[in-house]
């Protein structure tokens, strides 16, 4: 079957390069940058390695763009320090810049997107009630990892991690840093799951069955699930 051409990834991929090079001129913080970009940094060559054995869906490609913008802000001017965030903070009394919080809400919201995608086409979670919740908790388990890694920046890098770890001096910032996470999952799943289906309906599934099921895929008719039990739905 021919692949349909889809011009929409490949001008997103050219946007976020072009980002990422306006990102790095002349950041406040080199390792900050660093250590906030590198995951456009290693997932962005990976998306493109896997784009024709793996597409993702449209929806996805434009969420994780937006993703990667919102990483890219935040490294450039440290995400204590972004310029937008300080003139919410003015202008609405706040005590701290509100892009930090923003940025774990995104950390929630997109990633719920990419975990969703990739059970629905490499498991037998597709269509299961148990693919929201476990969803979002793999979100949740993805930005307690992320504490953890702030948490090993303090321990090397000490005061020269200040500017990663955005606490702006409030005490509970690793805990309100994973509930805005879930709090993002939770809404991705429950607004986006309806569109995103209808797209991931346009995309081949990979053939995970026989790895479940013990037996080859049979032309024609369905494939055995002897040994296996069920998902509840």
């Amino acid at each position: 079957m021919t692949a349909v051409r889809r011009p929409l990834p490949t001008l997103l991929a050219g946007a976020v390069v072009v980002g990422m090079v306006l990102s790095a001129w002349g950041p406040k913080d080199r390792t900050t940058w660093f250590l906030e970009t590198v995951w456009v940094l290693v997932g962005l060559p990976l998306i493109v390695l896997a784009r024709r054995r793996f597409p993702l869906t449209d929806l996805l490609c434009c969420l994780l763009a937006v993703h990667a913008v919102v990483l890219m802000v935040g490294g450039h001017y440290t995400y204590a320090q972004v310029p937008l965030g300080n003139w919410l903070r003015d202008e609405l009394g706040l005590e701290r810049n509100p892009y930090d919080r923003f940025g774990h809400l995104m950390q929630g919201f997109v990633p719920a997107v990419l975990v969703r995608e990739l059970l629905s086409r490499t498991s037998p979670l597709r269509g299961s009630r148990w693919l929201a919740p476990l969803t979002v908790c793999a979100c949740l388990a993805f930005s307690a990892v992320f504490e953890m890694l702030e948490w090993l920046a303090a321990v090397v890098g000490g005061q020269a991690a200040d500017a990663f770890l955005a606490t702006q001096g409030d005490v509970w910032d690793t805990q309100w840093d994973m509930f805005c996470a879930l709090v993002g999952a939770t809404v991705s799943v429950l607004v986006l799951s309806r569109v995103h289906d209808r797209q991931l309906s346009k995309l081949p599934l990979l053939d995970v069955t026989s790895s479940y099921s013990g037996a080859a895929p049979t032309a024609g008719r369905r494939t055995s699930t002897r040994g296996t039990t069920p998902l509840p739905r």
